[in-house]
């Protein structure tokens, strides 16, 4: 039901995630396929959406092209998933149905349920294993090949952005017959070792953890084998006792937080406690339409303004000595504002807005501060837009040439 192939070692790159590209037959192709060298967003999304992000369209700008987006959640939730199961049961139906012959998606090492493992799924009852959040790096995409031969060229993949957008770099010359595309967002991960670092300044008994999810309300929600949950405010979360590099460069310079090459998008920053389904075109309303009745949904809402939020974000992140955006907020202050801010802050669309701008922020910064030659190449017009009313604009040099100027130094919407 379940195969993870044994896979070949990964080619050292700088600024890579080991999407798995480089652990194949042609590891050259991560030339043409990474996003952290030279990414075409508005071609690939003409590609896959017959259409690029339209400006003019009400958060196209942030979240790429789309359809529609709701809040949903599956009923009943499955046990064991990160929410409801979203994710999971779109591939469990696309197996049951016969859509596909195999998913590529994620699993638990069976010695380390954080770390993830690449595997080939071949049955519907083979996915009720991989529900869950998994923390760490896994080369997803060297199974394209194991799967190819294995006469499986109707594939799903489940993958974070780095993952998708060189998968869509190289869909054409694949020898694939049918592919689906279910993106979940990204903007951070770390080593699965790191990551137990992380758990273990969050609880006494980080052995016990058996969930984690930041939540859309300010929180993050932690769950233990004897039934406790935890809830901890953004604001007291450890950061400042985080290593620099936690979060490598790439992550902290990743220009697609919601996964915008996806047949269609699920995540949880504009639910509201459901989950942020973004349907991006005629597969994803496919995939969407296989849950029939099984899935809930309702209109999203936006409340709060962001701007304060994210020029806060800002500004911490140029004060970082090295990475991490440092909090400088007085020990006495931030139980006050952690409580204030689930009430008055950017909520719903606007809560997911404010996490693109940010991630646009870091970028910029970041490739500023650490490897401003690649900035001209790695970031899309469209990044520009979103950090131009936050004061940030490009210096000479870090633009492409011709490239259409791309923003407008307009209050944000």
């Amino acid at each position: 039901m379940a195969w993870a192939p044994p896979v070949m070692p990964a080619v050292p790159r700088s600024l890579c995630t080991d999407c798995g590209i480089s652990r194949t037959a042609e590891p050259g192709r991560c030339g043409k396929a990474c996003q952290f060298i030279k990414p075409d967003y508005p071609a690939l999304e003409a590609e896959v959406h017959g259409r690029a992000r339209d400006p003019g369209r009400r958060d196209e700008r942030h979240f790429g092209p789309f359809r529609r987006m709701v809040r949903a959640r599956l009923a009943p939730p499955r046990g064991g998933a990160q929410w409801t199961g979203i994710t999971t049961r779109i591939a469990e139906r696309l197996l049951e149905t016969g859509a596909v012959d195999a998913v590529l998606t994620m699993a638990p090492d069976p010695a380390d349920r954080w770390r993830p493992i690449p595997v080939i799924v071949t049955a519907a009852e083979g996915m009720a294993a991989c529900r869950g959040m998994r923390m760490g790096y896994a080369p997803l995409l060297s199974l394209v090949e194991p799967a190819r031969d294995k006469g499986y060229k109707r594939l799903a993949v489940i993958g974070i952005p780095c993952q998708v957008y060189a998968l869509r770099a190289l869909e054409t010359e694949l020898g694939l017959d049918k592919l689906y595309v279910i993106g979940t967002p990204c903007s951070d991960n770390t080593t699965t070792e790191r990551f137990h670092d992380f758990l273990a300044l969050l609880a006494d008994d980080p052995d016990s953890i058996t969930y984690l999810e930041f939540r859309a309300d300010y929180h993050v929600e932690l769950r233990f084998a004897d039934g406790r949950v935890k809830a901890i405010p953004f604001l007291k979360l450890p950061i400042s006792q985080l290593p620099p590099d936690f979060f490598p460069l790439t992550c902290r310079t990743c220009v697609d937080y919601t996964n915008v090459l996806a047949d269609v998008t699920v995540g949880y920053m504009a639910g509201e406690g459901d989950q942020w389904l973004l349907v991006r075109n005629e597969r994803g309303e496919e995939l969407v339409a296989l849950l029939g009745t099984e899935l809930e949904t309702r209109d999203l809402r936006s409340r709060g303004r962001r701007q304060g939020a994210v020029k806060g974000f800002l500004a911490n992140t140029e004060l970082a000595a090295g990475g991490m955006p440092l909090r400088r907020m007085p020990p006495w202050l931030r139980p006050i504002v952690g409580w204030l801010m689930p009430r008055i802050g950017p909520r719903g669309l606007e809560f997911a807005r404010a996490r693109v701008e940010m991630k646009a922020i870091e970028t910029v910064l970041h490739l500023r501060r650490q490897v401003p030659r690649r900035m001209r190449s790695m970031i899309p017009a469209h990044v520009w837009t979103l950090v131009a009313p936050y004061g940030l604009t490009p210096r000479p040099g870090e633009r492409a040439p011709g490239e259409p100027a791309g923003t407008d130094g307009a209050e944000p919407r």
